[in-house]
């Protein structure tokens, strides 16, 4: 068995240019690109971060809703958001998603059966191009 052990991987042509070959070996994909680039899991109840990577700090802005800071922005507001929340009624019926996405921001709502709520385990991750 083969070990590598690195502080920093660069590209061989350009520093952030790193080619990843698909499992089936004919599709090529940037490391970079594939990777999360914040995520967040936020007790709102308390309002605290439990663990984060990349998020400077979360407001809690209204019941259900709370912004994520990030530390390095994005690109731009083109990048996808996976929310997930932790249902706090047996049998709820449950809605996390994200808007007003901005560089260094985004809206996180929780719903339970219709009503904003603030749930004691949500999450938020985000991916697309740091700035």
């Amino acid at each position: 068995m083969s070990e590598i052990k690195v502080d920093t991987l660069t590209g061989k042509t350009t520093a952030g240019d790193i080619t990843v070959t698909s499992e089936g070996g004919t599709a090529n994909m940037q490391l970079q690109q594939g990777l999360v680039k914040c995520w967040v899991h936020y007790d709102h109840d308390t309002p605290a971060v439990k663990d984060s990577l990349n998020a400077a700090s979360v407001t809690d802005v209204d019941t259900g809703m709370f912004d994520p800071q990030y530390t390095n922005s994005m690109n731009s507001s083109n990048y996808s958001v996976l929310r997930m929340g932790q249902a706090e009624i047996t049998n709820a019926d449950c809605t996390q998603y994200a808007y007003n996405k901005a560089t260094g921001s985004v809206r996180c709502y929780n719903s339970e059966n219709d009503s904003a709520i603030d749930l004691g385990n949500t999450d938020a991750a985000v991916l697309g191009d740091l700035a």
